[in-house]
């Protein structure tokens, strides 16, 4: 479903050039949670950034249901994210004015779905994450645990191929870091999706189907215990 490819990233040039990515390769399956765990600065948000289509690479390649990134232009890769990628930020990254169920139905809104859709799935989503009695709260009136309920649920709003996180529960205390790791992964299992996460909390790590370590911008695999 995703296959990253001797994935290389530079910025700058000469001898005050700094490589970010040094020849990153691993594949993640639909359905499959993949860690990626690495110090910072090892270059996860890069990692990131290149197979969500949000940055370029310097080489290598990266494909997502079989289709090379790389071949698309800017348009293309616009549409590849909103429509089948979704994005989990540490930051929740919800709008205040808005409410909960407003807040879901934002990526449904940028395809021009019909207001009548959008608000029965976004409804369904946020029953989907435990959410079903609070669609009228705006960011506001909820703990951190329950926005990044939220976060996710917007995530799943266009029915994505792919799930990418950033260190989604950064903000969080141990015990609700986990019950949203919990989450995602049953949701990443329900609806057939793959999810990249990265994150250094070794407990949520236990929660994945398989980590991938950065370090210095090279990778190594190991099996999830």
């Amino acid at each position: 479903m995703v296959l990253v490819e001797d994935l290389r990233r530079s910025f700058g040039s000469g001898p005050q050039a700094v490589h970010a990515l040094r020849g990153v390769s691993f594949s993640a399956a639909r359905g499959e949670l993949t860690a990626l765990k690495g110090r910072s600065g090892s270059g996860k948000t890069t990692l990131l950034n290149l197979v969500g289509g949000l940055d370029t690479p310097t080489g290598g390649r990266v494909e997502l249901e079989g289709t090379d990134l790389a071949s698309l232009d800017e348009d293309g890769r616009l549409a590849l994210r909103r429509d089948r990628i979704g994005f989990v930020f540490q930051s929740f990254g919800l709008i205040p004015v808005l409410t909960a169920a407003e807040n879901v139905g934002v990526p449904m809104r940028l395809r021009k779905l019909p207001a009548k859709q959008r608000e029965e799935r976004a409804h369904a989503l946020l029953a989907l994450v435990g959410l079903a009695g609070h669609a009228g709260q705006r960011p506001g009136e909820l703990s951190g645990g329950q926005q990044q309920r939220v976060a996710i649920a917007r995530a799943l709003a266009n029915e994505p191929a792919l799930i990418i996180a950033d260190e989604p529960t950064g903000q969080l205390d141990s015990e609700t870091g986990r019950s949203v790791m919990e989450l995602l992964r049953a949701v990443v299992r329900s609806e057939g999706v793959t999810a990249l996460v990265a994150t250094h909390d070794p407990a949520l790590m236990e929660l994945a189907d398989r980590v991938v370590e950065l370090r210095d911008g090279r990778t190594t695999e190991q099996a999830a215990e």
